[in-house]
């Protein structure tokens, strides 16, 4: 099982077409490096595709996901290049849910 202490989401369109390496030097240019048991969470510029690369301590692993409606509610650069996220915004941000507005015990509290 992989686990995954911390979630960070890069507020900067990425390009799909990048591999494993490409995506390895993207984390290590907006975060500094690449962490154990990290996820580092990427979006293309319509906000429909997502990879998320994932450093379990001995390797790393790198996933993707496509909404077929939709798009993802992604992060505001404004909020800066990268912002953490709870592991209940991570579902809803998966989900295609607006991840902002879940609370501390993670109930949406704004519509």
């Amino acid at each position: 099982m992989i686990q995954v202490e911390q979630i960070w989401l890069a507020t900067e369109p990425l390009d799909m077409r990048a591999g494993p390496d490409k995506l390895l030097a993207r984390v290590v240019d907006v975060f500094g490096s690449a962490r154990p048991h990290c996820a580092y969470l990427f979006a293309n510029r319509r906000a429909t595709r997502m990879k998320v690369l994932i450093h379990d301590g001995l390797g790393l692993w790198l996933c993707a996901r496509r909404l077929h409606r939709g798009k993802f509610h992604w992060g505001e650069t404004w909020r800066g290049q990268q912002v953490q996220l709870t592991s209940e915004q991570w579902h809803a941000l998966i989900q295609g849910l607006p991840w902002q507005r879940i609370g501390v015990e993670g109930i949406i509290s704004i519509l």
